[in-house]
């Protein structure tokens, strides 16, 4: 690493920043985060990936995870309307942006104790005001190189296969054993895409059994310890995303981030002890959820090829929390 981009533990030696943060890395207005790290050079390198043309949707039908696992994001409705007899036109009730594959933006999730990425108060992030909202990954662009970890092909091949309700945990050793196996290199800016099956699991469910599982739930992701956080920051990744719920595990067990003194919330899912709050509000980490990768994986599984130019357009929402991602891998 060098001075412009420093390691994970120089983060807590700039001078006159937070410490431990990435506050103020790429100006102090930033409203980007690692997308930063998609430069224009890196998107070249990304575009001479396509030699077959084949396309990957990236993803899953809106609706698609109903009901959805954490019960607070509900179906949209769809209504299709016409002004004569040879038009038609259609609008959505209730359309909670994150139900489906998503990105969350940095307003997403803030830190209790540190606030908002940028060290932004809360008080900052409201439906009046924009800053930090999706639209600014809208306007900057996601285009870049993306790797996909097939954790679940590799986890399988080892004889311990990931489970429908499953908390494994995925730390860097694991993470760089897949890396190894698949032949791939992760480089600077990339965009990580982690397989774990999830996602095709839950959906092969009836109702019922969505149901049921939602009330003990556990999926496998990425591990809440710092040396996680490090290895991400460390790689120089521009965007991590997965097919399950929040990237990482769940619930949070044996977390590096679990404040005992803080009350759970009244309402919703707690985010004590997950990784999203370093990773989003400290670092500026783009995270994507319930991305559809099986086609994909089954794909570099073929071919052994697990990278491609990725392109996501999530929407020009102003002030947005989070979007569907729009994304689609080009092989």
């Amino acid at each position: 690493m060098n001075a412009e981009f420093p390691d994970y533990d120089a983060l807590f030696q700039r001078p006159g920043t937070a410490k431990g943060t990435a506050w103020g890395l790429w100006g102090d207005d930033d409203q980007l985060g690692t997308i930063n790290l998609l430069t224009p050079e890196r998107v070249v390198q990304a575009a001479a990936l396509v030699r077959s043309g084949k396309r990957f949707n990236l993803d899953y039908p809106v609706n698609a995870f109903e009901p959805f696992p954490t019960g607070t994001r509900h179906a949209a409705g769809h209504h299709m309307f016409a002004n004569n007899p040879h038009h038609r036109d259609d609008y959505l009730d209730s359309f909670y942006l994150q139900s489906s594959s998503h990105l969350d933006s940095l307003r997403h999730i803030g830190h209790p104790g540190r606030g908002f990425y940028g060290g932004r108060a809360k008080e900052e992030i409201t439906d009046a005001t924009d800053v930090l909202g999706i639209h600014h990954y809208a306007q900057a662009g996601i285009v870049g190189r993306g790797v996909l970890l097939d954790v679940d092909r590799y986890l399988a091949a080892q004889g311990t296969p990931l489970e429908l309700n499953d908390p494994t945990a995925f730390d860097g050793d694991l993470l760089d054993a897949v890396a190894a196996a698949q032949g791939v290199e992760l480089a600077p800016g990339d965009i990580l895409l982690l397989h774990t099956g999830w996602a095709a699991r839950y959906l092969a469910l009836t109702t019922e059994e969505r149901i049921a599982l939602n009330k003990r739930r556990s999926t496998p992701g990425l591990a809440q310890t710092e040396s996680v956080v490090r290895w991400l920051w460390n790689h120089r990744i521009a965007l991590v995303a997965a097919d399950n719920t929040g990237v990482e595990r769940s619930p949070a067990q044996q977390s590096d981030y679990f404040d005992p003194a803080q009350p759970p919330p009244e309402r919703g899912p707690n985010h004590n002890g997950m990784i999203h709050r370093p990773l989003i509000a400290l670092l500026g980490m783009a995270l994507g959820e319930l991305w559809a990768l099986d086609e994909l994986a089954a794909d570099c599984a073929d071919d052994h090829r697990y990278e491609f130019l990725l392109v996501a357009s999530p929407l020009n929402l102003v002030g947005g929390a989070g979007s569907p991602c729009n994304a689609i891998a080009i092989k």
